[in-house]
């Protein structure tokens, strides 16, 4: 039963964090209801509110639920209709000065979020480190490869979180790319894609990487060549709140006389 449980909860995308929220104890005490080999030796007020929480009567009825896209809609209204969002906040640790702005449906989205990573942080060691740490790249990159924005699309609706003909981003090219992505799991799920077929594949995908950050250090290299060469030509040791403006109009201009230059040799 404990395990059909946190299976089931798992399915649901419903941490221990919100959990502990919804049935107002500690997220500690979740961790001990969860290791019991029997729910019926939950607190009672406690059981009853998880079976209305799961739409169910009685401990049996949990093998029986079918999770699909409806159900997890139905089970995630009565979380949100019956959890406090104040309460939420207040429990978070979020500061108030960093949701100021944002209206009160995207702070519930933005605390979901913070009690995932925290969970993620506090109770998976190393991979949870490397889990958060890696979503973070993702958001960083995610304005210069729109191709991030459709992968998060096709996991959300794979999961079941989202319906399956749902576009919110650019439709023909989200629809092509979830068609070539499922295609890429099929066969990744088939056990067919060995290691050594597509050595060659990771090989020239490194090779690109590494190409890419040579380029990255390449410009960073030039443009701080740049920042001291305009630092020289106006005699000046550092970059400070008085000269910054003149600073970057020097730095501009000399960007600007290179290009001209490689221009020049390009013609030649």
């Amino acid at each position: 039963m404990k395990s059909k449980l946190a299976e089931l909860l798992h399915e649901l995308g419903i941490s221990k964090v919100k959990l502990a929220k919804f049935l107002g104890v500690s997220r500690q005490m979740i961790y001990n209801y969860l290791e019991l080999d029997d729910i019926n030796k939950w607190p009672k007020d406690k059981k009853v509110l998880l079976f209305n929480l799961l739409g169910v009567k009685d401990a049996k009825e949990l093998d029986k639920v079918k999770v699909n896209t409806d159900y997890i809609t139905e089970v995630e209204l009565r979380l949100n209709s019956l959890c406090d969002v104040k309460k939420e906040e207040n429990n978070s640790g979020v500061g108030s000065d960093i949701l100021n702005g944002v209206s009160s449906k995207n702070q519930e989205l933005f605390i979901g979020i913070m009690d995932l990573v925290k969970e993620y942080l506090e109770d998976n060691g190393k991979d949870g480190v490397n889990i958060v740490n890696y979503f973070y790249h993702y958001l960083q990159a995610m304005n210069n490869t729109k191709e991030l924005k459709y992968i998060l699309a096709y996991v959300a609706k794979e999961t079941g979180f989202e319906k399956p003909m749902e576009f919110v981003f650019e439709e023909d090219e989200q629809f092509i790319f979830e068609s070539v992505m499922f295609s890429a799991m099929v066969l990744y799920r088939s056990g067919k894609a060995s290691k050594s077929k597509l050595a060659e594949s990771h090989r020239r995908f490194v090779n690109q990487i590494e190409q890419k950050m040579e380029d990255k250090l390449s410009r960073t290299m030039e443009l701080n060549n740049v920042k001291v060469q305009a630092l020289k030509e106006l005699g000046y040791t550092e970059i400070n709140e008085n000269n910054a403006t003149e600073v970057f109009e020097k730095i501009a201009e000399i960007q600007s006389r290179k290009t001209a230059f490689r221009k020049i040799d390009d013609e030649k």
